[in-house]
């Protein structure tokens, strides 16, 4: 292994100041060095990062590098399986067993036939936002609120129950919260999701999960499902959402031009997801030795695909840091890639294409309340990638 290969400092690294959107300083130069990087996890243990966008996709698709919990080599102590029913952290055979009932209730003719009730709750938020007047804070008024009434509606979460299941998921994907509230939050979901798979074994609705409970799943494995399906859902198109509102505040020459034509809505949603990135590093680990790049992986070393850093690879997308709304910016790594691409991608893609369209139609003046350099980032410690709260303001 050559002395020469550039090495990653240790992440979580704060992005570069006044540049919200754009990743940590260190993976910009570590890609710059090549599409390869050493990196010690926090751990301590030796391992890879990788930031090229080929390179990326090419791990993502290869069996030999796997998704399984268990064999994370970032630590010096064991860790345990995923929980029964979370399978984005198994391989093959248990992931297709828990993933194949879902796939051909999330396709893309599926979603479509969604449009509809998304646009009405979408139209129903915004109604309440121009009903209590500027300022508003579009995390909690808009972002938030539409994704999580549609994945609860399509799960069965009951209505009057869909706010304190938000918080407890805000509280243990938020990254800002002690070990203790962690804990308390994730153990609070579980139950809550517990209570949900028995009540829908015991009276079945119109949903996904009740229809899932006439398989031959346990209710541990429909709890870790639901999960999965439910915080997905939720945590990352509404960072989208509020993260990609704030963007296009700071890049008003491509704010201008969606306005002028929302036709462009579709191209517009594919590149804020290739420039923001939200969901920002997964991890895969070598079950045998691999050549990467010139690079042996040796068997059992864990390496961090930068989804963030592949996005802004200038090898695929030229002038990457540039946010450019009629750029062709297929092929993305934004929902992944390979046998775990995002499920819900093209549910999100129709939630948010529908949701910037008629914010900025209802609210053709929006525009940040405070100075950008006020607006508070969630902690890089955070799976997700967003803002906490993005106080706008219109003309009246």
């Amino acid at each position: 292994m050559s002395e020469s290969v550039h090495t990653v400092p240790p992440l979580p690294a704060e992005r570069p100041a006044g540049c919200p959107f754009d990743p940590p300083a260190e993976l910009t130069d570590a890609r710059a060095h090549g599409p390869i990087s050493r990196y010690v996890h926090p751990g301590g243990k030796p391992g890879w990062m990788i930031t090229g966008h080929e390179l990326t996709r090419a791990v993502l698709a290869d069996p030999r590098f796997s998704s399984r919990k268990e064999l994370l080599n970032v630590v010096d102590f064991e860790i345990p399986p995923a929980p029964p029913g979370e399978f984005l952290l198994t391989d093959e055979p248990q992931h297709s067993r828990y993933r194949k009932p879902l796939v051909g209730r999330f396709t893309a003719r599926r979603m479509r036939l969604l449009t509809e009730r998304i646009e009405q709750i979408t139209e129903e938020c915004l109604d309440v936002m121009e009903r209590m007047g500027p300022p508003a804070d579009l995390v909690t008024a808009f972002a938030k609120p539409i994704p999580t009434q549609i994945i609860c509606e399509l799960l069965g979460v009951p209505y009057e129950e869909r706010g304190s299941f938000q918080e407890q998921v805000d509280l243990f994907m938020g990254g800002a919260t002690s070990d203790e509230e962690l804990i308390a939050a994730y153990t609070a979901t579980q139950e809550y999701l517990a209570r949900l798979v028995a009540a829908k074994r015991a009276h079945p609705t119109d949903d996904v999960l009740s229809e899932l409970t006439e398989g031959d799943f346990s209710d541990e494995e429909l709890k870790g499902m639901s999960l999965v399906l439910l915080a997905a859902g939720f945590d990352t198109t509404a960072n989208m959402l509020s993260l990609g509102t704030f963007a296009l505040f700071q890049n008003p020459d491509q704010l201008a031009a969606l306005r002028a034509d929302p036709a462009l809505a579709d191209r517009a949603v594919e590149e804020l997801l290739r420039y923001l990135t939200v969901a920002k590093t997964f991890m895969r680990t070598a079950l045998v030795d691999v050549e990467l790049a010139g690079q042996t992986i040796e068997a059992g070393t864990t390496v961090v695909l930068s989804y963030q850093a592949a996005n802004r690879d200038p090898e695929r997308y030229p002038d990457p840091h540039r946010l450019d709304l009629a750029r062709e910016a297929g092929g993305h790594v934004a929902f992944g890639h390979g046998a775990h691409l995002c499920l819900g991608a093209q549910l999100a893609r129709i939630e948010m294409r529908v949701a910037f369209t008629a914010l900025l139609h209802r609210f053709p003046t929006l525009r940040l309340a405070v100075p950008a350099e006020e607006v508070v980032l969630r902690p890089e410690a955070a799976d997700i990638h967003g803002v906490k709260s993005l106080p706008v303001t219109w003309d009246v």
